[in-house]
């Protein structure tokens, strides 16, 4: 969604999002990674859904699987719980995406480092 609203919007469905799966999901489930973030959310023009990117800090990547699949499955839970604290009418349908951007630029500076490391 373009616009200032849907900027607006986009930001406060982030911030609040990260604080539902900071709290009161991982007081029901224990076993979610240490650092889960949301980088960005995406809101559709119409307001009916959302993707929710997010990045997964674990260095078991089982575990970080594991949490992004706990994430996809309590979509309709963090929905509700963000309907609790959103004055909108309607909030729209959550999708997880894993966002890969975090790995993609370790991977460079990997690279990087390696390419001035040889000279």
């Amino acid at each position: 969604m373009k616009g200032i609203r849907g900027e607006r919007l986009a930001g406060e469905y982030q911030i609040e999002i990260s604080k539902i799966i900071s709290g009161r999901l991982r007081n029901n489930f224990p076993s979610l990674s240490v650092v889960i973030s949301v980088t960005k959310v995406d809101v559709a023009p119409d307001l009916k859904s959302a993707r929710v990117y997010i990045s997964i800090y674990d260095p078991d990547k089982e575990r970080a699987e594991n949490s992004f699949e706990i994430l996809k499955e309590n979509a309709a839970y963090i929905r509700r719980e963000l309907a609790k604290v959103m004055t909108q009418r309607t909030v729209p349908e959550l999708r997880f995406m894993l966002d890969g951007s975090a790995e993609y630029g370790a991977k460079i500076d990997r690279l990087l480092s390696e390419i001035e490391n040889k000279d």
